[in-house]
């Protein structure tokens, strides 16, 4: 018995050091959410995988930087793909879900926290006019990376028509700004500030 004993304490030492020795591992992971320091993020655009046939095929890449939980989100657009000799505008943008499972149509309506009229979202990008097929064009965000309404693997979704700004008179329009079908999207991952 006594035998018994002091192998089961033995065991038990031995779980608490491992449990101690990960407990400290963890302790040094930190959570980009938590953290004061500038943090980027990026979203890989691609068509949605149920684009009607006619559609353009939009790629590229949103970039977002912001420098500490109380400045402005910074974000670059740099997509291509859609007609050249278009200038149709399209809006864009951050949807709820960052799930890609059905295309573009698993995102879920756009993202608001503070249950907020059209187009006040943060995340509500506005019209891009493109330019022979591509959309350049940096601004500035009331949307963030840090905290519990963190964008974070979220989603930005590209429209088919222009948003109406919540001047269409209708209930979409103070949803959604009735901008029409989702062309492309992407899912917002936190960026490596080292590169």
């Amino acid at each position: 018995m006594k035998t018994y004993i002091l192998q089961l304490l033995a065991f038990l030492l031995s779980c608490h050091v491992h449990f101690s020795e990960s407990r400290s591992t963890l302790a040094h992971v930190s959570n980009p959410v938590e953290h004061s320091d500038s943090l980027l993020a990026v979203c890989r655009m691609h068509p949605n995988t149920r684009l009607a046939p006619g559609l353009p095929r939009v790629y590229g890449h949103i970039l977002f930087k912001q420098s500490g939980p109380k400045e402005k989100l910074s974000v670059t657009f740099r997509l291509h793909g859609l007609p050249v000799d278009s200038q149709q505008p399209r809006a864009m943008h951050i949807h709820e879900y960052g799930d890609l499972t059905k295309g573009c149509g698993s995102t879920g309506g756009h993202y608001n926290p503070l249950s907020v009229n059209h187009p006040q979202h943060p995340g509500d990008f506005g019209n891009f006019v493109p330019v022979n097929g591509k959309i350049r064009k940096s601004q500035d965000s009331s949307a963030t990376l840090f905290g519990k309404l963190s964008i974070l693997g979220r989603s930005v979704v590209i429209h088919e028509g222009e948003d109406d700004l919540g001047r269409g008179g209708n209930v979409d329009s103070l949803l959604n700004g009735n901008a029409g079908g989702r062309l492309a999207c992407c899912v917002i991952g936190l960026g490596n500030t080292q590169n």
